[in-house]
């Protein structure tokens, strides 16, 4: 998969999470239909659509990026929790670490390292 698109209750406020923890480029401009399409470093995309009604979830969604080491992921738990984000689970295992934590519409998002599944270098 190379892009994944969300209904958010806040464009701009989506904009700036995912910007600043994830390091997404916006357009400039949202599209006609007024979603907004940020950019990540590795080609994916991440379309932003708002929306008037809640955002409704079923408790299993979440989605996640790979880390290159368990230090990365700890570094990155270390600062969302510094930021008041909400975490959800932590798992710090010798062959695995992982953060899931709360986007502001309540999507969980997972950082995570495995030692089977080695992320990004």
């Amino acid at each position: 998969m190379n892009h994944l698109a969300l209904a958010v209750s806040n464009q701009v406020r989506s904009t700036r999470f995912y910007v600043e923890y994830f390091g997404f480029a916006p357009e400039p401009e949202p599209r006609e239909d007024g979603v907004l399409i940020l950019h990540g470093a590795t080609g994916f995309s991440l379309a932003l659509g708002e929306i008037d009604e809640p955002v409704v979830l079923p408790p299993f969604l979440h989605f996640g990026r790979s880390a290159a080491s368990p230090d990365d992921v700890r570094s990155f738990r270390d600062r969302i929790k510094a930021d008041g984000l909400d975490i959800v689970e932590w798992w710090d295992e010798p062959d695995y670490v992982s953060v899931k934590f709360h986007d502001p519409d309540g999507y969980v998002i997972e950082v995570g390292w495995d030692e089977a599944r080695p992320g990004p270098a």
